[in-house]
């Protein structure tokens, strides 16, 4: 399957687009997602994950939504790919609500959905390389490991990052993942 990622750039355009909101307006919390209040606010599980705590977490997070998600978009599909990413982030939020159920901090931020895409991508094609810090070549699945491992610890350690969005995000990533890699692998192309 060859497809341009038109959903990739879309998710971008509302990152920023949520970005300007929030820094406009003061009715952005309303969107960000809190655990106590999430099920009386569905739409919040949503909303959040087009909202940023700061330039530099929009910034980190488009670059690797445009990296990964356009890879990830060709091989999937325009059908699919917003579902994996959508899912992923209502899953992270989830992932949030079970690990701190009583936190008054909310999450904002599209690193559950990215990390869902994270998941997928280094189920599919694991070893393809990524350069950490722009400098070390690690295969996918490696550091898809290592950002695990990373938010496993940080479960126990407090901090500003929902490390329980990472994970539940991943792990709707790699079942994603899990699924195409057998549908594909029963595709056989005649010839």
């Amino acid at each position: 399957m060859h497809h341009t990622s038109n959903w990739t750039w879309v998710f971008i355009a509302l990152c920023i687009a949520g970005f300007v909101f929030q820094n406009i307006t003061s009715l952005w919390i309303y969107l960000a997602f809190f655990p106590r209040v999430a099920f009386r606010a569905p739409w919040m599980f949503i909303t959040s994950i087009f909202l940023h705590a700061d330039l530099s977490h929009l910034f980190f997070n488009i670059v690797a939504l445009f990296f990964f998600g356009t890879s990830l978009e060709r091989l999937l599909g325009r059908r699919v790919f917003p579902i994996l990413f959508l899912s992923s982030g209502v899953i992270g939020n989830i992932g949030y609500l079970i690990t701190d159920p009583a936190s008054r901090i909310p999450a904002i931020g599209a690193s559950g959905a990215i990390y869902g895409v994270i998941g997928a991508l280094a189920t599919l094609e694991p070893f393809a390389l990524v350069y950490i810090y722009g400098f070390f070549p690690l295969p996918l699945i490696v550091a898809a490991a290592l950002w695990v491992l990373i938010d496993l610890v940080g479960l126990f350690a407090p901090s500003e990052v929902a490390h329980g969005a990472h994970l539940g995000g991943m792990v709707v990533g790699v079942i994603f993942g899990i699924y195409y890699r057998i549908l594909f692998s029963r595709v056989r192309i005649p010839g």
